[in-house]
């Protein structure tokens, strides 16, 4: 069976480059803005951070928490983004224990609410997450649904 280890990049910062690599080869977002992003975070000039599942030294898991993740509601903010568990380990409670890891992070900061926008119906909510509104991404013709933990 296999044991995860969850952290966050600060945990694991010389994991950068290759979270990301990681979150570039899933999402397709130009890797140097993770950098950057990344490198705000490890550097302490923003307490938004990234968070990882570790299967030894692969990351199988991984989202981090942004201003906004490329919506019109820029009122909405903080956002988690590039919520992603490769598929062979999916249907195991990774991401539950991410978002769970995230909201538990930003409340200890004072930062709550958090959203999250996303076209699954159904699974944020098993984690306490609740509909909020429908927003219009970035360049995107149709709406996109928004979500709140509070």
């Amino acid at each position: 069976m296999s044991e995860y280890r969850y952290c966050t990049l600060k945990e694991v910062p010389e994991l950068k480059d290759t979270a990301a690599e990681w979150f570039h080869n899933k999402w397709g977002v130009p890797r140097e803005a993770y950098l950057e992003c990344m490198a705000a975070y490890l550097d302490d000039k923003t307490e938004l951070g990234w968070y990882l599942c570790l299967e030894k030294d692969r990351i199988i898991g991984g989202m981090g928490v942004i201003e906004n993740d490329f919506h019109d509601r820029k009122d909405l903010t903080p956002n988690v983004c590039a919520v992603y568990t490769e598929e062979d380990h999916r249907c195991k409670g990774i991401a539950g224990h991410l978002l769970d890891m995230v909201v538990n992070d930003m409340r200890s900061k004072g930062i709550t609410p958090v959203y999250l926008i996303t076209d699954h119906i159904g699974f944020y909510e098993r984690y306490g997450w609740e509909f909020l509104c429908m927003v219009q991404g970035d360049g995107e013709p149709d709406m996109t649904r928004m979500y709140v933990h509070r």
